[in-house]
């Protein structure tokens, strides 16, 4: 299993459209990919499941999976500034 850690850049945090545009990353891929803060660990394909990790700009959060590449992107994402609509 592949992990990397991520600071969340976004100001709105992990919330709705940032939370969305990662799991739709997320989706391309064919093995899991999931999203831990603290304690809790959600799979990234749900938008709704990564806003309940209530991950808030500059939380620290690991982006896991069996796909090294996955894990890139999806990290990469999370530390990308997403703006609200």
């Amino acid at each position: 299993m592949y992990t990397q850690t991520a600071r969340v850049a976004s100001e709105v945090g992990l919330h709705a459209r940032p939370a969305a545009l990662i799991a739709k990353k997320a989706q391309e891929f064919e093995d899991p990919v999931f999203i831990t803060r603290g304690d809790e660990t959600v799979e990234a394909t749900s938008g709704l499941m990564i806003m309940t990790l209530g991950a808030d700009h500059g939380d620290v959060v690991s982006v896991s999976s069996e796909d090294e590449e996955a894990v890139k992107q999806v990290a990469y994402l999370v530390e990308q500034a997403i703006t609200p609509l």
